[in-house]
């Protein structure tokens, strides 16, 4: 049958059910146990031995398989835990009950209450002595319950795809272990969680182009925040001096395998530190991370092994260019010369544009794809680099870093500018570059200017990307793959 016609035989049921007066979604169950309780307790009793206990167990789940012999059946019931086998037999739970268990369909929500025992096949089952309908499932589970494999369902129905696929569910059980392993290590090492505002008067702390929206009782625009950054420096101007936030951000481009509009990143600041200490203190969270999760420093990312055992890699983004393109050193000291090398290489290139930008157009190009280990990427060009310290040694480069792995960029870091008067300075050459199109550079934030003006000891700062670090660490291609419910456009829904 078709799912419409499928849909009108469980509503006709629906109605049979209502009409004997059977409760189709009642509320008062007691749950004892979990799946996983009863096969932890219970893993290495013999039948001898769980015969002689005599103990009973609620269990509440969805029904996910029937094998029926008639007068018995097997079923699985899966809850939160995973899925286990259980026995309903007619004689053990009479005439009307078994009556009732005959009307049930996969994906009813189930309680089932009895012993264990095991099988022939020495599987570890739960014998029913009572079975209940929990609530009614009108809809039937995607392809005939044996999983769910259209990538595009799976991301807008992440429910079904919870219930019928178990590794993704394994994936964020995975994710939220990851996050408390972040937070655990931050506050090992005396950080303060934090939260900061996520609609901003200004959205600032990166360059990227912000969602608008209108307060009307402020009658004011507001933007969902692109990045905390400046409101956490605030905090560290304010004496608190190791924070972090694990959170939402907004940026209104567009969406691929690497990027979703609404993604999730940790930002820490810490006091008396520069970006070389960060660089120390991201080997040992992410190397952390890592014994925790695998046991080891190595793991396998997309047919690819990874390995996070420090030291990691560092190389500037010039020397990254000249080791990943084999072009002479020079070439990329000259503003024409770059130009003209880009242009080589195929790269679309205005003729205003500044040699920092020319450097990252080309090493975002030809080099990031190279970068599979994980590798810090340094000196980067203050044009690109608004809020970051100048390097004392050439004023044109920052203290700031990247850190590649497989790739992609998953953190950003730097000494931070905490010299008010050099940072009203590149908030003004950003302007110059909002007044020249370019609507992700970085507005003028007087408030935060003053606020720098109290004075902000010497701080290093970082941004991690949860989301892309997740899938690496769960081996994961798309970052759809780690976001519940990631961006989708619309679509009509049937009825």
């Amino acid at each position: 049958m078709s799912e419409s016609e499928l849909l009108k035989v469980r509503k006709e049921k629906v109605a049979s059910l209502r009409a004997d007066g059977i409760p189709l979604y009642p509320n008062d169950i007691t749950v004892t146990a979990t799946t996983e309780e009863v096969r932890d307790r219970f893993d290495n009793w013999t039948n001898d031995e769980l015969g002689k206990i005599g103990d009973s167990f609620t269990l509440a789940g969805r029904l996910m398989a029937v094998r029926s012999f008639g007068k018995a059946a097997f079923i699985n019931i899966q809850d939160r835990k995973g899925r286990m086998q259980a026995y309903v037999k007619k004689n053990n739970i009479g005439d009307d009950a078994y009556s009732l268990f005959q009307r049930l369909d996969i994906g009813d929500i189930i309680s089932v209450t009895g012993g264990v025992f095991r099988t022939k096949t020495d599987e570890l089952t739960i014998e029913v002595r009572e079975i209940r309908l929990m609530s009614k499932a009108l809809r039937p589970l995607p392809e005939k319950w044996h999983g769910l494999t259209d990538v595009e369902t799976r991301y807008r129905q992440r429910h079904l795809d919870l219930i019928v696929n178990p590794q993704v569910k394994k994936l964020f059980h995975n994710r939220s272990r990851i996050i408390q392993i972040i937070r655990d290590f931050m506050h090992s090492n005396d950080f303060l969680e934090v939260e900061t505002p996520m609609m901003q008067s200004i959205a600032g702390g990166a360059m990227a182009k912000p969602f608008k929206t209108y307060h009307n009782a402020l009658s004011m625009d507001l933007y969902l925040r692109i990045a905390p950054e400046l409101y956490l420096k605030r905090l560290v101007v304010g004496g608190l001096e190791r924070v972090y936030e694990i959170n939402r951000n907004f940026r209104n481009e567009g969406i691929s395998t690497l990027h979703n509009p609404e993604f999730t990143m940790m930002e820490f600041y810490m006091a008396y530190a520069t970006y070389d200490d960060l660089m120390v203190f991201t080997e040992e969270l992410l190397s952390h991370i890592c014994r925790e999760l695998f046991g080891s420093l190595a793991f396998s990312y997309q047919g690819a092994e990874i390995d996070f055992t420090p030291p990691w890699e560092r190389m500037t983004v010039q020397e990254s260019i000249v080791q990943f393109c084999g072009v002479d050193p020079e070439i990329i000291e000259d503003r024409d010369k770059a130009v003209a090398y880009g242009r080589d290489l195929g790269l679309e290139l205005s003729e205003d544009e500044s040699l920092g930008k020319i450097l990252m157009t080309i090493f975002e190009e030809m080099v990031e794809e190279n970068l599979t280990q994980p590798t810090f990427i340094t000196r980067y060009p203050i044009e690109v680099s608004p809020l970051s310290r100048k390097s004392e040694d050439d004023e044109r480069f920052t203290d700031r870093f990247e850190l590649y792995i497989y790739g992609r960029e998953i953190a950003n870091a730097f000494s931070e500018l905490n010299d008010p008067v050099d940072q009203r300075t590149r908030f003004e050459m950003q302007l110059c570059e909002r007044e020249a199109g370019d609507e992700e550079a970085h507005e003028m934030d007087e408030d935060y200017v003053k606020a720098l003006e109290y004075a902000m000891p010497p701080t290093a700062g970082e941004g991690i990307g949860i989301d892309r670090l997740v899938m690496l660490l769960t081996d994961s291609p798309s970052i759809r793959d780690v976001i519940l419910f990631p961006q989708m456009r619309l679509k009509d829904i049937e009825r």
